[in-house]
């Protein structure tokens, strides 16, 4: 008897790396039972109830990646983590240390709505993913003892609740909750797909006896190579689903220290920059420079011309909040905000608000071929002779197969059934029934790729219904029946087949070989030996339905300017296939054969010529990720496996169903809801739609107050006073900025959605440099309009007065004017909201003279004929902008 002690558990080595990990399973996987018990302390007669509570207190609940535990506090320092909420904030601190309250509390203002907007949205995103995780809730088969001296009993709890030392019991459709052990198995069949990409289940079973195990870790030492972990037939792993058999297993790992947990951990923390990140952060030191270099300039020449040099550090730290964007934050965050929700209704929840934007600079989408462009479903298409003529021999001999196999389906078995009990009825079942009773069955397996059932006809008579993989079961065959007749199986007729088979994978389709043997009966047991002289009997046809729409989503991808790249795991002649199906080229086809002897320089150029890469592993989809990223592309991958989380985490933007693996939906950036093309269409569109609104803000804004700051230097030089007082400069930015709060609902020309589109700092510059001193070449007419006209020269309220209005008016105006590439006349109309915020900003800007707020701001009541004045300046101001616009266009035709 083991003595089950707690002291002697030691799941696994303390802080123990993935590699450590896998040694660890590794060698309990060879171990013999008894090692097994005593490494983890346990009994096969299961832990005792107090024994598994101090575990569960000492290894923590079974939850193999635990959402984190964000409280209100983590939330607000992750919407903190901006550069231009960094910008305001140090700006605020100067503002602050220089005595201007005013000026620092509107900068707390906007920071303030930008981190609430932000952290609104996560905790939303959150509490979305949660309800999610909520929807599964799973117990397990475990057989434990009351008390020590008492016998075992066999009782569910829930799989959270499970322990290392714990003995569990597995049958059809558990979900394995840990990684076990396998002590004794019957039949076992596991679908680990999620975890190893192997699209067919494999059988699991007690290890080979220690000797025999301990030669194979010689000969793989000798070799340099050994079974992956996930093959070795001993080992099941968290996440996988038991298919058909049952078995007794010990749990060795729970949680986080399981085999998918030491993946999960390697996947969390920071995630490298992505498109968004590096955009942003380009734009950020853009405007960084333009502030190192005008505000000292506007610094010496405020100072020298005033002699004031305390107002003129006051002014030039305005003059550095007005060339900021103040409210940059709080529109981006506004923006991805208006984006979520959009994407919401279209069932995609936006788990990082940043990667709407990724999603709008995606110019490679990288998708799987099944589930994502197919249906994920296998579906009866027919039933052939050798020679490849419609005959329904071979459907109706797997029927009577199906019909008494105990052992596990498969899902070309599931669709036989599906197809052909809809066109049977009761008396069909009955008269099988009557004629056939089972003998035998020699079950199948993915090594074996074959299965066989023998029926009992006549007293004396046997008949073996063997189906399974063509080139397997076309090996064990030396006959065929054609036309109803029997011939010899040829060398030349075994090709002819076998090319017959070919021909179909290559236009997508999945072949089952069904042979029969006639045999006199007898008592004993059937074995494989009885697998041979077959008689080919035919072929079923199955295959894999194109989703409805995907051709179309595809085109519509390709039509925003985003290349498909096709990465599976099945053959190239399934995928060359489907890609004809759904339009993408599938000319050129790399193997993963390929990727694996190809430098990394090599699959550089690789990834770029090809659309279409085939019998992958999840490393290989990881590597072409890399590749491209490292070419330019901004990347999509859409993932659902456990191994698919590192290409998830490293792409741009990365993407996972509602069906995905948990540790595939944490490392995924968006969970689409539905798991279709043509919603990661729409998403990017949106995405771009988000970042064309964002973008108008950002290139707008800062050429409007680069113009201001040149306006400024300029009429520092000539006039005795400032031009406009920081107060009144922190004011307009206000008024401006809060009109540009409706910019998120604003509609975006179908031309701008059709390319990718990034955060560029050099356009930025470019736009500035042409923009800027057009709206200041205005401002210096209207000085000498005020100088001139009104004698302004005098009066300086009034001729701040003046500027304040018509730099107000024309930085609203140009928005109208800028927000599209092609003439105003032409392109979309503004959204009502855009015009409506306009609208009530220029006529408080006209009223605020007038009312109770003038005196604290220095403002003044202007003549009335100064509107007639500023009509035509903000007319000209249009016209011009209109004209430059083509200009700039017809150099530059990238817009923003």
């Amino acid at each position: 008897m083991i003595r089950n002690s707690s002291m002697l558990a030691s799941p696994r080595p303390d802080g123990s790396s993935a590699a450590a990990t896998v040694a660890w399973l590794r060698e309990l996987a060879d171990a013999s039972p008894l090692a097994v018990f005593v490494q983890l302390g346990a009994s096969p007669t299961g832990l005792t109830e107090a024994e598994a509570a101090e575990r569960l207190a000492r290894y923590g609940d079974n939850v193999v990646d635990p959402p984190a535990r964000v409280g209100v506090a983590g939330r607000v320092v992750a919407a903190l983590h901006s550069p231009f909420v960094a910008l305001l904030a140090g700006l605020g601190v100067v503002f602050a240390g220089l005595g201007d309250l005013s000026g620092a509390s509107t900068v707390a203002v906007m920071v303030t709505l930008s981190v609430a907007v932000r952290w609104w949205q996560h905790a939303h995103s959150d509490r979305a993913v949660a309800a999610l995780r909520a929807r599964v809730s799973m117990t397990t088969t475990v057989r434990r003892r009351a008390e020590d001296g008492y016998q075992p009993s066999e009782r569910e709890v829930p799989s959270q609740d499970l322990v290392p030392g714990d003995v569990v019991l597995l049958e059809p459709g558990d979900l394995v909750p840990a990684d076990v052990r396998v002590l004794s198995a019957t039949d076992l069949v596991v679908d680990q797909s999620a975890l190893s990409g192997e699209a067919m289940p494999v059988s699991k079973r007690q290890p080979a006896p220690p000797a025999l195990a301990y030669r194979r870790r010689q000969s793989a030492d000798r070799h340099g190579a050994g079974p992956e972990l996930v093959d070795l037939p001993a080992l099941c792993f968290v996440g996988t689903s038991v298919v058909s058999g049952t078995g007794v297993a010990v749990v060795v790992a729970t949680g986080t220290n399981t085999y998918v947990g030491s993946i999960a951990r390697h996947t969390t923390g920071d995630r490298p920059q992505s498109s968004f990140d590096r955009g942003v952060r380009t734009v950020g030191w853009t405007l960084i420079r333009f502030m190192l270099v005008l505000v000292p300039i506007v610094l010496a020449v405020n100072g020298a011309v005033t002699g004031d040099w305390a107002r003129a550090v006051m002014f030039a730290v305005a003059v550095a909040v007005g060339l900021t964007p103040e409210m940059l934050p709080v529109i981006v965050t506004t923006n991805l905000a208006r984006g979520a929700v959009r994407l919401a209704d279209a069932k995609v929840i936006v788990k990082r608000l940043n990667a709407i934007q990724d999603l709008g600079a995606t110019d490679v989408l990288c998708v799987d071929k099944t589930g994502t462009l197919t249906e994920d479903r296998v579906v009866y298409a027919h039933s052939i002779d050798p020679e490849g003529r419609p005959d329904g021999q071979a459907a109706e001999y797997a029927y009577l197969a199906l019909h008494f196999q105990d052992g596990p389906r498969i899902r070309l078995d599931e669709a036989i059934h599906a197809q052909l009990t809809g066109n049977a009825d009761d008396a069909e079942d009955l008269l099988i029934e009557a004629l056939h009773s089972k003998v035998d069955e020699i079950g199948f397996d993915h090594l074996r790729r074959r299965g066989t059932v023998v029926l009992r006809r006549q007293p004396d008579e046997h008949l073996l219904i063997t189906k399974g993989d063509p080139d397997v079961v076309l090996a064990r065959s030396t006959h065929a029946r054609a036309l109803g007749a029997v011939t010899q199986l040829t060398p030349s007729g075994r090709a002819q087949a076998r090319d017959m088979v070919r021909a179909h994978a290559e236009h997508g389709m999945r072949m089952l070989a069904v042979a029969v043997k006639q045999c006199p009966g007898r008592a004993g047991r059937y074995d494989e030996d009885d697998e041979f002289g077959l008689t080919l009997v035919g072929f079923i046809g199955f295959v894999d339905p194109v989703r409805e729409g995907a051709a179309e989503a595809v085109r519509t991808l390709r039509e925003h300017g985003v290349a498909i790249k096709i990465l599976t795991g099945d053959n190239e002649h399934v995928a060359a296939h489907v890609c004809a199906r759904i339009g993408v080229p599938s000319r050129r086809i790399a193997l993963g054969r390929q990727i694996d002897k190809a430098s990394d320089a090599e699959l550089r150029a690789l990834v770029e010529r090809t659309s279409v890469f085939a019998k992958l592993t999840p490393a290989h989809k990881s590597r072409i990720v890399a590749a491209l990223r490292e070419g330019g592309h901004a990347v999509g991958f859409v993932g659902d496996g456990v191994n698919d989380a590192p290409a998830l985490r490293l792409a741009d933007v990365g993407i996972a169903a509602d069906t995905a693996t948990d540790v595939a939906k944490d490392a995924a950036d968006l969970i689409l809801l539905e798991k279709d093309l043509g919603v990661i269409a729409r998403g990017i569109v949106e995405g771009r739609r988000t970042l064309g609104n964002t973008l108008k803000y950002v290139h707008i804004t800062a050429s409007s107050n680069f113009g201001n700051v040149l306006s400024v230097l300029v009429a520092s030089v000539f006039l005795p006073f400032l031009p406009m007082l920081p107060i009144q400069l922190v004011a307009q930015n206000l008024l401006y900025d809060t009109a540009q709060l409706a910019l998120p609902w604003d509609r975006v020309d179908a031309e701008y959605l059709r390319r990718p589109r990034r955060w560029d700092a050099r356009g930025l510059t470019r736009f500035m440099l042409a923009f800027g001193p057009l709206s200041s070449l205005f401002d210096l007419m209207t000085f000498v309009v005020l100088w001139s006209v009104f004698g302004a020269g005098t009066q300086p309220a009034m001729f701040q007065t003046g500027w304040f209005v018509e730099g107000l008016a024309s930085q609203l105006l140009i928005v109208f004017v800028l927000r599209v590439a092609g003439p105003v006349w032409k392109a979309s109309r503004p959204g009502r909201p855009v015009v409506i915020a306009a609208s009530a900003v220029a006529i408080a800007g006209l009223v605020l003279p007038l009312s109770g707020l003038a005196g604290p701001l220095g403002l003044r009541a202007l003549p009335g004929s100064y509107l007639l004045w500023l009509g035509a300046v903000l007319l000209g101001y249009g016209v011009a902008a209109e004209l430059t616009k083509r200009v700039y266009l017809r150099r530059r035709p990238t817009w923003w």
